[in-house]
């Protein structure tokens, strides 16, 4: 079959499992993997950390010259809001040059062209091997997945570099086209802050209500700015956006005006200034609410689950340090997921051939290294050593938000496009991998 006829059989038939995580189910997605590499004779190993957690990964030898080259997918998406969805979020429906579906950006495209690339490099003559890992658990923190291959199973996945989600998409930036290359992603820090205060009668208010105080560190928590602290690899991105030109992006890089422009920015553009302004400084979003029992009774405990977003080269203690100067020392800070931010060098062969590739194939477009203001499995690797960049690459229409597809209603990628981003993933692959 076509390359890429068969890329979009592959993303469809992931589509159509729904591997919400929790609890993730991505049993089914491994089980149509492996099936698809063990059609085409291709070596492959399924690893379970825990009883329906499993992960697959698959390898295609090389001689051996050089070190492997692993390309990673994680199969578990986040939840759905189905009102809120034109298309059935699992029914892979074609429609308006697209394919619909919760994963369609992030990332089932990845493992579909992935796999497509596996197949059709099958039989090449290969200085390195190429492995496949088709992982768990990405939108949990990787515990299920990258970790735990990284951890229990580093022989399936020990690799020079690692290519994965975060990059190699088309970005409208006025009549220009940028192509950022994931080389940076932030950390997590993931943490309750809970309020304690006395328990009383509904009927009679109190200043010490739990839920008050905790209300009061939200309401801080969600107009803050924290301090700015600006990467290299950031610097030039915004540089780049604004085209060497003088103006609202580059001023962005002094303290002072910073905030000011950003409102600024909001009112003229809202997503591109969240998006530049995550990529400036450590970040915190309120997600989740628990107080009380019952409407008449004024609870002694109310707590707020917070997704903390720490910039590379920031320990999670300097962010905690950060986060108690907004909401004051009698909240208590419990952390329950972390791990520090990664900054990988673009002085690399495979930068190199990447940035050459999209240079061929998108001749229009600028490309440039990017600091995504999320994480991806690329942390897990980096354990091991591994330089891993963000390059699932998909052309996107000027009308089309890459950002908003991510966790967003109507999740969706554009046909043509990716095919093309197949085309481009496979040719490189083939290209860097080959003799």
């Amino acid at each position: 079959m076509e390359l890429g006829a068969s890329a979009i059989e592959h993303l469809k038939a992931l589509l159509r499992i729904p591997s919400i995580n929790p609890p993730g189910n991505e049993g089914p997605c491994v089980e149509y993997v492996a099936r698809v590499l063990s059609e085409h004779g291709i070596e492959h190993k399924i690893v379970e950390s825990d009883a329906g957690r499993p992960n697959v990964v698959g390898r295609l030898r090389g001689s051996g010259k050089k070190k492997p080259l692993l390309l990673n997918a994680h199969l578990d998406v986040v939840p759905v809001d189905r009102d809120k969805w034109t298309h059935d979020p699992f029914g892979a429906v074609e429609a308006d040059g697209c394919i619909w579906g919760r994963g369609a950006i992030d990332m089932k495209n990845m493992a579909a062209m992935s796999l497509a690339t596996m197949v059709s490099l099958k039989g090449a003559s290969l200085d390195r091997d190429v492995i496949f890992a088709a992982v768990a658990d990405e939108e949990a923190g990787s515990n299920h997945g990258a970790l735990f291959l990284v951890e229990r199973h580093p022989e399936l996945v020990s690799a020079e570099y690692v290519i994965g989600e975060g990059g190699g998409h088309t970005l409208h930036v006025g009549k220009r086209q940028i192509c950022p290359i994931q080389v940076a992603e932030k950390g997590i820090c993931w943490f309750e802050l809970t309020a304690h205060g006395e328990p009383g009668h509904g009927s009679m208010p109190h200043p010490d209500n739990a839920v008050v105080k905790l209300a009061r560190a939200i309401e801080k928590l969600g107009e803050v700015r924290l301090p700015p602290h600006v990467l290299p690899v950031v610097e030039q991105f915004l540089q780049e956006l604004a085209g060497g030109a003088s103006g609202a992006i580059p001023t962005l890089l002094h303290p002072r005006l910073a905030n000011h422009l950003l409102a600024v920015l909001e009112k003229v553009d809202a997503a591109r200034a969240r998006g530049v302004g995550a990529m400036l400084r450590n970040t915190v979003s309120p997600t989740m609410l628990q107080a009380g029992g019952k409407v008449n009774v004024i609870p002694s405990k109310a707590t707020a689950h917070v997704d903390g977003r720490v910039i590379p080269g920031q320990t999670i203690a300097q962010f905690l340090d950060e986060i108690r100067a907004v909401v004051g020392p009698d909240l208590d800070i419990t952390v329950h997921e972390q791990h520090e931010g990664v900054v990988f060098s673009s002085d690399t062969p495979l930068y190199t051939a990447m940035a050459m590739s999209l240079a061929r194939h998108a001749p229009d477009a600028t490309v440039v290294p990017y600091m995504i203001p999320g994480f991806t499995d690329a942390f897990a690797y980096a354990r091991m050593g591994a330089t891993c960049y963000g390059f699932a690459p998909v052309k996107l229409p000027r009308d089309l938000d890459f950002t908003k597809m991510f966790h967003g209603h109507d999740e969706r990628i554009p046909v043509d496009g990716f095919v093309w981003g197949t085309n481009v993933l496979s040719e490189l692959v083939r290209d860097f991998c080959s003799r």
